[in-house]
């Protein structure tokens, strides 16, 4: 470590790291405990990766990252038979998936994998140690990138350091937030809001073994951990560390909002959790600069953007655009596109980092959006989000979503929805009524999001099955270790018999796949989808279409996407302010438009690249 770079890196770190822990604890000693384990790492990594890190840092934000995530299990089996899966893979076009809640969990109920017992090892249902990293080099060599899930805020409470916890050694109890009485935690629970009120309300657990109060945001069995503590701290940048040197290209990092705890806050998105990105991305671009850290903060959109930090310090290479994703829904659920406008004109990113795009992913969803906004559109935000809920749940007239209810509360009526992509734009709802017509404007929805979210400035990211328009699966309440989560409606097995319509364009598995793998071939063809080039919006005087360019040197694309079921018009000069083009041409259909004509049309949900 005495490059130039990373000498500098080195004292941005430490500046960091004792602004944070001087005041709590933190020393010389260990600080050179923590320098000591970047030594290591540094010193294990492979000449194969090593040679991966002089790479460009932001290769992620190239034309040609697509993404797709999956359960290992759901998706293919177990590790060994996912490599076989690998040619269907290349065959749509993914350059980057996405191995849901692989290392190893409690057993029982474990919030689908998300209650983590060893950082070091792998779900044994899916395999070993040893096909994990076989499978990382075998998609390594297939050009496709890896990103695994790395829970920050809280471990499973039969990891090791909780069971010697249990045990009543001291040095472990530190390592997590517990407190001998109820003193402190009645102190925090009035400012805390419940994450999961249906199942787990509150926030602390007690321990009879060790008559303590255990701080569990999420549920139970799943205990936050103790950030203040500076020996935890370096415990979890060993962890990620050894992953990113098993092979590991993108790390998602889980639940990052909630690591850091104030008396008499929310204990979300405080300026500690700030102060802990930094140094995490500090630490990954000293030993592994080739790891992207994909931040999972499912908060407020103004909140959301934070945790990029800035371009002096970056705290995320990558944040899920949770934002994006609530507007794109409201904007199919209102057939008014203004708020997308608003969001993506204001919220602006930082050039060396991108956002990545979905329309929905593992979770449910949580229907935040800017209430700011919805206000100047004269609409409540309560009743707008009440709206939506009862929208996308189908107990709203006209409604064609069959999403379903997900942890209700009683108090204030909040709730969040569950679905797949085909259920939630009708396509669930059109096979149930046997209506044809119904089902070809629900294949329309999803191709219109679709074409959104590939052409978007960031990365796109599907959900496996969402590409063969999958609809909801209720099998899972026959599985007791499920049935209580209704999240798994949507998390299906993978219908291998239903990809094996996929070149039949007769059938809904046929129409989507092929549409979305010829979505893929045209982005990847195009150097203005690389996430590096930024958007501009155009108001195109019509509240029904979404619409923005794309502009790098001498070239300009221009995107339009009609939310409506009915046929719409702009004028042509608002897509060709300048009257210097005689005609535009469609990317996907190969329509032509002609500028000498005054008036553009727009079929139901038809989208348009014109270049």
């Amino acid at each position: 470590m005495d490059s130039e770079r990373t000498k500098q890196l080195l004292e941005e770190l430490k500046e960091l790291y004792f602004d944070l822990y001087d005041p709590i604890g933190g020393s010389e000693v260990t600080f050179q405990a923590l320098l000591e384990v970047l030594e290591i790492r540094i010193g294990e990594r492979s000449g194969e990766l090593k040679a991966l890190d002089h790479r460009n840092e932001d290769w992620f934000m190239g034309e040609d990252m697509v993404g797709m995530m999956l359960y290992v299990d759901l998706f293919a089996g177990d590790l060994k038979a996912l490599e076989a899966k690998i040619p269907y893979l290349k065959e749509l076009g993914i350059t980057y998936v996405h191995l849901m809640s692989l290392l190893k969990p409690r057993a029982g109920e474990n919030d689908g994998g998300y209650a983590v017992e060893d950082y070091g090892d792998v779900n044994r249902r899916l395999g070993t140690l040893t096909d994990f990293t076989h499978i990382l080099d075998a998609f390594r060599h297939a050009g496709i990138a890896v990103c695994i899930d790395y829970v920050l805020n809280h471990t499973a409470d039969t990891h090791l350091w909780a069971k010697k916890a249990l045990a009543g050694e001291e040095t472990y109890q530190q390592m997590y937030e517990m407190y001998d009485t109820r003193q402190i935690p009645d102190l925090y629970d009035p400012h805390i809001p419940d994450v999961l009120p249906d199942k787990h309300p509150g926030n602390f657990t007690y321990k009879h073994e060790i008559d303590k109060w255990v701080f569990t945001s999420f549920s139970d069995f799943q205990w936050n951990l103790n950030f203040k503590n500076p020996y935890v701290f370096e415990q979890m940048i060993d962890i990620m560390l050894n992953l990113a040197n098993m092979g590991v290209n993108i790390i998602r990092l889980d639940a990052i909002a909630f690591m850091w705890k104030e008396v008499g806050t929310t204990c979300r998105n405080l300026a500690g959790v700030h102060q802990l990105m930094k140094m995490f991305h500090l630490v990954k671009r000293i030993v592994c600069p080739s790891l992207a850290l994909l931040g999972e903060a499912i908060v407020e959109p103004h909140e959301i953007i934070k945790y990029f930090g800035t371009d002096e310090a970056v705290e995320c290479d990558i944040l899920y655009n949770a934002n994006f994703m609530v507007n794109i829904l409201g904007a199919i659920a209102t057939r008014d596109t203004r708020l997308l406008q608003i969001d993506n004109r204001d919220f602006i990113v930082p050039r060396t980092i991108c956002f990545m795009n979905y329309i929905r992913c593992h979770d449910d969803i949580g229907w935040g959006f800017n209430e700011s906004a919805i206000r100047e559109f004269g609409w409540h935000p309560y009743d707008h989000k009440q709206f939506l809920i009862n929208f996308y749940t189908g107990n709203y007239e006209g409604s064609f979503s069959k999403g379903e209810s997900y942890q209700y509360n009683p108090s204030n009526h909040d709730a969040r929805t569950n679905g797949t992509l085909a259920s939630l734009m009708g396509l669930e709802k059109a096979i149930y009524e046997s209506d044809s017509r119904g089902r070809d404007v629900a294949l329309s929805r999803i191709k219109l999001v679709t074409a959104l979210i590939f052409s978007h400035r960031g990365i796109p990211l599907l959900y496996s099955g969402d590409e063969l328009a999958t609809i909801n699966d209720q099998t899972y309440k026959e599985d007791p270790h499920k049935a209580g989560d209704g999240r798994w409606v949507h998390r299906p097995f993978f219908d291998w018999d239903r990809a094996n319509k996929r070149n039949d364009i007769s059938t809904d598995e046929g129409a989507i796949f092929q549409f979305t793998k010829k979505i893929i071939e045209l982005r990847k063809s195009e150097p203005l989808m690389s996430g590096k080039i930024d958007v501009q919006i155009i108001d195109v005087g019509n509240l029904h279409i979404y619409a923005f360019t794309k502009n790098h040197q001498d070239n300009k694309l221009s995107c339009l996407f009609n939310f409506s079921e009915n046929n719409q018009v702009i004028l042509t000069n608002t897509i060709n302010p300048n009257h210097d083009l005689d005609e535009l041409v469609d990317m996907i259909t190969g329509r032509i438009i002609r500028c000498m004509d005054s008036i553009l049309h727009m079929y139901p949900y038809e989208c348009l690249w014109l270049k």
